[in-house]
């Protein structure tokens, strides 16, 4: 089972969202929250594995409250888990259309995946199924859209220990840069010519090395550091 914890204003939609994911058998909402200060704390609490904060973009869904949500290290006592705890929860964010700053600064805050807020619900359960196993999900358009917020923002520096991407193999790099480009594990292990298996774990090492929580991150600091150049 995947549990969810619910983050929305609005009290209609909480009950939209509790609907949609409680229709599936594997997965179960542990709480709704209406802010991110509440998220936080209920977060803390629940531990869910995933946290749906879907929502328009304001001080209540702040980018801290998603920092604290996915890197609950940083949070003060008691909330502050133990490492007996287990990891994090992860976070998926359901974005407005044009709010692809909000989308940027919430994942490089933590967040684990992205997608519109107009999303089927078959794309809402399908995401957070991927994001609870570890994948990264953005939206196609939203792709692109970050990318574009990336290639606006960045300033290219030489890769170091400061982001962890010095200290990738070549191999390493390859595999970040295919990632970054959009391909899945499959289509990696069939370009480069490795078995799926060694793809994932070179996902990992990137992970570790970047201090990434998911593709999605490790993702951005390829772009952020030049690694990975955005096609013009």
């Amino acid at each position: 089972m995947v549990s969810v914890l619910i983050v929305n204003d609005q009290s209609l939609h909480r009950y939209a969202l509790r609907v949609c994911l409680t229709a599936e058998p594997d997965l179960v909402v542990v709480g709704e929250a209406a802010s991110g200060a509440d998220a936080v704390t209920m977060s803390a609490a629940l531990r869910p594995d995933i946290v749906l904060m879907a929502g328009r973009p304001s001080e209540r869904y702040g980018i801290e409250a998603i920092r604290r949500i996915a890197r609950p290290s940083h949070l003060p006592e008691p909330l502050a888990p133990t490492d007996a705890a287990g990891p994090p929860p992860r976070v998926l964010v359901l974005t407005p259309t044009g709010h692809q700053e909000y989308a940027y600064a919430a994942l490089r805050a933590g967040a684990g995946g992205f997608l519109l807020d107009d999303a089927s619900p078959d794309e809402v359960t399908a995401a957070i199924r991927a994001v609870a196993a570890g994948d990264a999900v953005i939206t196609p358009v939203l792709t692109r859209a970050l990318i574009d917020v990336v290639r606006q923002q960045r300033t290219a520096r030489p890769l170091g220990r400061d982001i962890g991407l010095g200290t990738l193999t070549g191999r390493e790099r390859d595999v970040l840069t295919a990632v970054a480009s959009g391909w899945s594990n499959a289509e990696i292990a069939e370009r480069l010519s490795i078995a799926p298996t060694t793809v994932k774990s070179h996902v990992s090492h990137i992970l570790a090395k970047t201090g990434a929580r998911a593709r999605v991150q490790a993702v951005a600091l390829a772009y952020e550091s030049g690694l990975v150049r955005p096609a013009a």
